[in-house]
């Protein structure tokens, strides 16, 4: 991955990015531009650039979104490609360290940082979702099980909710309804991301699927190995795939208030997580013969789609 920390250690990467004035703010514009090239490599190198920072957004706010997005991509780095839990979770302390240093103003060391601290000026953003966000990704070292469908919608309040949180904050539109909407459409496609990927996540060693879902189906957590799935687990994520596109449908009206800009991006992460569970429909509900997903052309059509307001 272009930020990969498995690859790169994070002293290593500190030490080449020292230089940040004692107020937190770039010595020159020539370190600013650097650290926003950075942010925008991560950002443009990753799938997930598709949503984030995707064409519908106005020049003016790309680069705000590739900083954010950096953070956020970086810190997913730290959680899951450490060789260890407990490494992790060190690099993980060390990343909340720079994040507490760049919203107290002091000095930071890091690219993602110094573009990250001169967004949070323009935009005069919070830093509880940030702490949300770091503090799921810590989370997810030590707990791989949720015993029920409340535990994982808290888990979704601190890992996905945040990011929709930063991005009315940046718009403008940030009051208390809309953030209800946005986190409606946020937890929703954790959820949809969570039904996709239940082999995957079994593998790396986490169940997301609520443990007294599973235990109401008779499924064991040994058949979430199989290579196809019984009739218990397609049930199972067959009703989480339910809740999770109920989700998405009560955030829709969000998109009708917000900034025209943001509209057409909002309809497009709501209505790419109703494609993917759609997606899962089609395999009847066997996530665990094959990842379902959406066709790069069926991404593209939803993306002429935005852009032409027919979303």
């Amino acid at each position: 991955m272009a930020d990969s920390l498995s690859k790169d250690d994070v002293p290593a990467q500190i030490n080449r990015w020292r230089g940040s004035s004692s107020n937190g703010s770039p010595t020159n514009s020539s370190q600013l531009l650097a650290a926003q090239a950075h942010c925008r490599r991560i950002a443009v190198g990753h799938y997930e650039n598709f949503l984030v920072a995707s064409v519908l957004l106005p020049r003016r706010m790309k680069q705000p979104f590739y900083n954010v997005y950096a953070f956020c991509r970086h810190a997913d780095d730290l959680a899951d490609e450490s060789p260890s839990p407990a490494i992790a979770t060190e690099r993980l302390t060390q990343w909340q360290q720079q994040l507490d240093r760049c919203f107290a103003g002091q000095s930071v060391e890091h690219p993602i940082f110094v573009a990250l601290a001169e967004t949070i000026s323009q935009f005069d953003l919070q830093k509880r979702p940030f702490d949300d966000l770091l503090d799921a990704f810590r989370q997810d070292q030590i707990k791989t099980r949720f015993a029920n469908f409340p535990e994982l919608i808290d888990y979704c309040r601190r890992s996905a909710n945040p990011v929709g949180n930063i991005v009315l904050r940046m718009a403008g539109a940030d009051s208390p309804e809309n953030i209800a909407l946005s986190d409606s459409i946020c937890t929703g496609l954790q959820l949809a991301n969570h039904w996709q990927d239940v082999r995957r996540d079994f593998e790396s060693g986490r169940i997301y699927l609520p443990q007294d879902s599973l235990t109401a189906a008779n499924v064991s957590e040994s058949m979430l190995a199989d290579d196809l799935a019984c009739d218990g687990v397609k049930r199972v994520i067959a009703e989480q795939c339910r809740q999770a596109r109920q989700f998405l449908l009560a955030g829709l009206p969000l998109a009708d208030r917000v900034p025209r800009w943001l509209a057409a991006d909002i309809r497009l992460f709501a209505h790419g997580g109703l494609e993917t569970l759609d997606a899962i429909a089609r395999c009847d509900h066997d996530t665990l013969r094959k990842r379902p997903t959406v066709s790069k052309t069926r991404q593209l059509k939803l993306v002429l789609r935005a852009m032409l307001g027919r979303l």
